[in-house]
């Protein structure tokens, strides 16, 4: 598993512990994780924060390797082409990789030009390929087609996962339970019986030092966009023909295309934006967005 964005907050505070986890619980075969990123570091620093994460399962279960580059360079994809080979060599790992973007969202394409150029977007004789994109993909629906077109040029449509991890969350998942297994609430999940529903995403951190990119991305993009609607689907959509991805997602997208998207004239009736500011209890007081690092004041 090669993660593009190892240095970043995404991984340190979701991804490491997850792969720590999944070996604790014997779920994923010895291998080799080897993070990719511009913050200058070798392979000890980057045990070392693996270990600082308390991922000790992690270190004790697989390989660890570091490669330092910008993403933009082609030198950094020979370089990890390089430690790839000498990992596969070493018997550390199978033949099955697996590339993480955990990166911003304008570093994408050129991820994916970079291991194509490399040589490293095919799969192995006998194993597999796998691209794996973090939220937001893309900044709209003109970017997001562009991306598209530059992930296809390398990869197969069967070996893109786009993530949204939110859907990782135990409530969320327990949607669809509460929905389609539960004899008292399915037969009445219609509009003759429900009123209205409300989504709250009820937050008690700030950005957390990423006001950099919040600057660039923005609450809609971050959120409401990929997490919030996916929530929406879940609720709101017709029951599946069955669990299978393809038959939940097809549901997804009839239920996405039945709303009516308001014009541009009527944003103003609908909707109501601000901006949080210093708050939480007496004694911890979370900044407020302007007071954050990175943001404009």
């Amino acid at each position: 598993m090669v993660i593009f964005g190892a240095s970043g907050d995404l991984t340190r505070r979701k991804l490491l512990p997850a792969l720590g986890n999944l070996y604790a619980q014997g779920r994923l075969s010895p291998g080799a994780v080897v993070g990719a990123a511009r913050s200058p570091m070798d392979d000890d620093a980057f045990r070392q924060r693996i270990a600082a994460e308390g991922c000790a399962e992690l270190l004790g279960s697989a390989s660890v390797r570091y490669v330092t580059g910008g993403y933009d360079d082609p030198a950094t994809y020979q370089r990890l082409r390089e430690v790839l080979q000498e990992l596969e060599e070493s018997d550390a790992t199978g033949i099955n990789r697996l590339f993480y973007l955990a990166t911003p969202p304008e570093a994408f394409e050129d991820v994916v030009a970079g291991l194509a150029g490399a040589g490293l977007d095919a799969a192995r004789p006998g194993g597999f390929s796998r691209l794996v994109v973090e939220k937001p993909y893309a900044r709209d629906l003109a970017s997001a087609r562009h991306l598209d077109t530059v992930v296809h040029a390398s990869f197969d449509e069967s070996q893109v996962f786009r993530i949204d991890h939110y859907l990782a969350k135990e409530t969320v998942q327990n949607l669809l339970a509460l929905r389609f297994a539960n004899s008292i609430f399915q037969p009445i999940w219609d509009r003759s019986w429900i009123d209205h529903v409300q989504i709250t995403v009820a937050e008690t951190i700030g950005v957390e030092g990423r006001g950099g990119f919040y600057e660039r991305a923005g609450a809609m993009r971050d959120i409401m966009q990929n997490h919030v609607l996916q929530v929406l689907a879940l609720a709101l959509m017709e029951p599946p023909a069955s669990f299978a991805p393809e038959a939940v997602r097809n549901e997804k997208v009839k239920l996405l295309e039945s709303i009516r998207i308001p014009t541009g004239e009527e944003i103003d009736r609908f909707a109501v934006r601000g901006q949080y500011s210093r708050g939480g209890t007496p004694t911890e007081h979370m900044f407020g967005y302007r007071e954050e690092p990175g943001v404009d004041p």
